[in-house]
């Protein structure tokens, strides 16, 4: 009867103690999760003293929390948590004077420092002057239309 009884019990730790580990051969797939604005340091580079609410809306999108008893304060948070785990965070925060203008920032992201407001921005377009190119020179061969687009020239598109 105490064989029968301790085969019992080594059974029942034995079965316990399965539950406690699980073997991690194949890690399950986790996706990264953003959210929140997307804050550039170019983006907060163009924020200027004096800026009404709509030129900042329009440089740094819509705030994440507008607060009703701050009225004057607009605060962007970015969170991304990777699917490893880790996790970035930042916080940056816009205040605004009685009139509505931009009169400070604060949060993770620099803003531009008052030698450089004179800089002007690195633009990303580049402008050709149409007069400079020679009246002699052959403009480049359209492409040839493919299937769709035969298609839809017969139909009228």
């Amino acid at each position: 009867m105490t064989l029968l009884r301790l085969a019992l019990m080594a059974l029942l730790v034995l079965a316990l103690s399965a539950c406690s580990s699980v073997p991690r051969i194949v890690n399950e797939y986790k996706i990264d999760v953003q959210q929140g604005n997307v804050l550039t340091q170019d983006m907060v580079a163009q924020l200027r003293p004096g800026q009404t609410k709509d030129q900042v809306r329009f440089i740094l999108g819509s705030p994440v929390l507008t607060d009703l008893f701050h009225a004057n304060r607009w605060d962007y948070v970015y969170r991304m948590q990777k699917g490893n785990g880790d996790v970035e965070m930042r916080k940056f925060s816009t205040f605004f004077d009685v009139n509505g203008r931009l009169a400070r920032v604060s949060g993770d992201v620099l803003a531009a420092q008052a030698s450089d407001a004179s800089a002007v921005p690195e633009t990303r377009t580049r402008e050709i002057d149409l007069g400079s190119i020679a009246e002699d020179s052959v403009a480049p061969p359209l492409e040839e239309k493919g299937f769709f687009g035969k298609m839809m020239e017969s139909v009228g598109f």
